[in-house]
């Protein structure tokens, strides 16, 4: 028996949570024990620019920022579910890592 650990980011926390329920709802059909979604720390990156394009006046800053959501399900899987889980449809804005590890 293998234990997958699936990686999952995105800037959209709602797509992402959609997917993990997806991918909840392959591994209870199939049978297969996994513990939940576990959500890691936001990442928040800040980029500063400056309002005034011709550099003339005061100094004033616009602050944008993009928040990178993460979650992590660890998966007790066999070849079979593994496989449902790929087959699930994932959005351009998600990307996942799927990391194999052998149980003793």
């Amino acid at each position: 028996m293998q234990t997958a650990r699936l990686k999952l980011t995105s800037p959209d926390y709602t797509v992402l949570n959609d997917i993990c329920e997806r991918v909840k709802d392959v591994a209870k059909r199939t049978g297969a024990k996994h513990s939940g979604i576990i959500p890691l720390p936001t990442r928040k990156m800040v980029v500063p620019t400056r309002k005034s394009p011709c550099g003339g006046g005061t100094e004033s800053y616009e602050k944008w920022q993009m928040r990178i959501h993460k979650r992590i399900i660890d998966i007790q899987a066999d070849e079979t579910t593994l496989r449902r889980i790929m087959r699930v449809e994932i959005p351009e804005n998600v990307h996942i890592e799927i990391e194999l590890k052998e149980q003793k």
